[in-house]
């Protein structure tokens, strides 16, 4: 399709471009746009028509936006705006450099920007940066034929029309309906008769992940926003805690591989910045393994003395780190979508301990008859490696399943104690454990 549309452009057929792309989806039309070069956007970009224009714009990434933004006119820029939500605009102005926002906000209308300026005053993990002010108010002494009169009179500016919230005279949030509610009862009925009155709602500083994971709960299209005294100040939609979420577990997967979180793609990351984002984990990795290399160069005279047991090393460090990664990615998975707490901690130590025991001696029995048939070592030989790996493998989950949760009680990201971090500790226990019963059961 980008092809097809180069060709047009070359040909300058823009009739052509304009009957291909105004069917189409604005997510459709962003990703022939990215295919691109930048110079051949603007062209494109002013042969859609206004309203999808700007849901293609809002789509874009923020280098696309920032060099259409500099090559629109004023008239331009005032026309896509107008036709973007409150929230789209506020995600936009975040990715822009300060000479760019100026110009935002001046082409935006007063009561956009004022709104804007309240979004943008929450913190950036916080519900209220994701929310928008575009949703549909009722009242509850309102009838049913009123609320259908407002919704088309201010629908077509609302985000979704489905879900309309019910306030009262301070703006306090009482209820919630739907229009099918309202299609399949009286036109004469109150609101008040049909509302749904236990609201689910999220606080405007509670966190925005936390709000997300409450769409997965409920199945809820769009979410009421309060402040501190219960006022209805905006709404997050569905597409918007997707989004959060697609981000939140981006960056909990780049955490967990050791890296830097980065908000670019890919492809559209520099090689510096990549080398940015992955260095200084590899340097602390680096050198938290020269300890492990320590632990084995103070037992020299013990390998010396038993050098088969070298041989083993791998196996029982692997193993650990393996043991330790599955027990962490699984808390860390359980506190990302809200179903472990702090308060749980000793259930899950219980519970990984049995879990470790388990997997442990299966390991131990499989590894046992192993060495004495592949390896032909002596017995006691294959019992220091396969007590060593029962005692690894408990530890190995403890530690795994311990440090998400601390890290979450005190306010890190529990993705930082993830594979790398954990196989990492859990080599350097795992080392004394072997070498400690070596000592116990070989006498060296």
């Amino acid at each position: 399709m980008t092809e097809t549309v180069k060709s047009f452009l070359t040909e300058k057929n823009y009739t052509a471009i304009k009957n291909l792309l105004s069917p189409m989806n604005s997510a459709d039309i962003e990703h022939i746009l990215e295919e691109l070069p930048f110079e051949m956007l603007p062209v494109v970009f002013r042969l859609l028509p206004k309203e999808l224009a700007a849901e293609t714009f809002a789509e874009m990434q923020s280098d696309m936006q920032q060099y259409l933004i500099k090559k629109f006119s004023d008239h331009e820029l005032k026309e896509v705006l107008s036709e973007m939500y409150v929230d789209d605009t506020v995600d936009l102005i975040e990715e822009m450099p300060a000479n760019v926002v100026s110009r935002i906000l001046k082409y935006s209308d007063p009561e956009t920007r004022s709104a804007i300026n309240a979004i943008l005053q929450y913190p950036s993990d916080s519900a209220g940066s994701i929310m928008t002010i575009e949703y549909v108010e009722l009242k509850a002494h309102m009838t049913i034929d009123d609320a259908f009169s407002i919704i088309r009179r201010t629908g077509v500016d609302k985000e979704t029309v489905y879900t309309c919230y019910v306030t009262d005279g301070n703006r306090k949030l009482i209820g919630v309906v739907t229009v099918a509610e309202m299609f399949l009862s009286d036109p004469s009925t109150k609101i008040g008769e049909i509302m749904e009155t236990n609201v689910i709602f999220v606080n405007t500083r509670d966190d925005k992940e936390a709000a997300a994971i409450t769409f997965n709960k409920y199945g809820f299209l769009a979410l009421p926003v309060v402040d501190n005294e219960q006022r209805l100040v905006g709404i997050i939609t569905f597409d918007d805690a997707i989004y959060v979420i697609q981000e939140e577990n981006t960056e909990d997967m780049e955490i967990m591989a050791a890296m830097s979180p980065s908000d670019k793609p890919y492809m559209k990351t520099g090689v510096l910045e990549i080398v940015k984002n992955r260095i200084p984990w590899l340097l602390l990795l680096m050198i938290s393994a020269a300890f492990t290399g320590g632990i084995i160069s103070g037992f020299e005279s013990a390998l010396a003395a038993q050098v088969v047991l070298t041989s083993f090393i791998p196996m029982l460090m692997d193993t650990g780190g393996n043991a330790g990664g599955q027990a962490s990615v699984t808390i860390i998975r359980g506190l990302s979508l809200g179903e472990i707490e702090f308060k749980n901690i000793f259930r899950i130590i219980w519970k990984e301990l049995r879990v470790a025991l388990i997997c442990g001696v299966t390991m131990a029995a499989a590894n046992f008859i192993k060495i004495m048939l592949v390896d032909q070592v002596s017995a006691l030989i294959a019992a220091v490696v396969c007590f060593t790996l029962l005692a690894t493998v408990l530890i190995a989950n403890v530690v795994g399943c311990i440090l998400p949760v601390l890290a979450k009680k005190v306010g890190f990201d529990p993705a930082v104690m993830a594979s790398p971090f954990i196989t990492t500790i859990v080599d350097a226990l795992s080392l004394l454990i072997y070498f400690g019963i070596a000592r116990l059961l070989l006498g060296i």
